[in-house]
């Protein structure tokens, strides 16, 4: 049962942690559908949101490889509807 869902990410130092970030990201391409990224450079932060569609674990999977990146914060929202 596949679900949509929105993982927001927060790369606080952003030159640390990108590189790893985005490594993790193409290992899970074929469930991505759309990024958006704002760099706020002055601030040294980047806020990302992801949308992407996949089964639970496929989801939980991506999520967690995520949030175990130094300086990355990662909340994710999944629909209820199942598609």
């Amino acid at each position: 049962m596949r679900k949509i869902a929105v993982v927001s990410a927060i790369l606080e130092e952003p030159e640390k942690c990108q590189k790893e970030f985005n490594e993790v990201l193409a290992s899970f391409k074929g469930l991505i559908k759309g990024r958006m990224g704002i760099p706020f450079e002055d601030l040294g932060i980047s806020v990302i949101s992801i949308t992407i569609i996949g089964d639970l674990n496929e989801i939980n999977s991506l999520t967690g490889k995520l949030g175990n990146i130094e300086h990355v914060s990662v909340k994710t929202s999944i629909s209820k509807k199942e598609i």
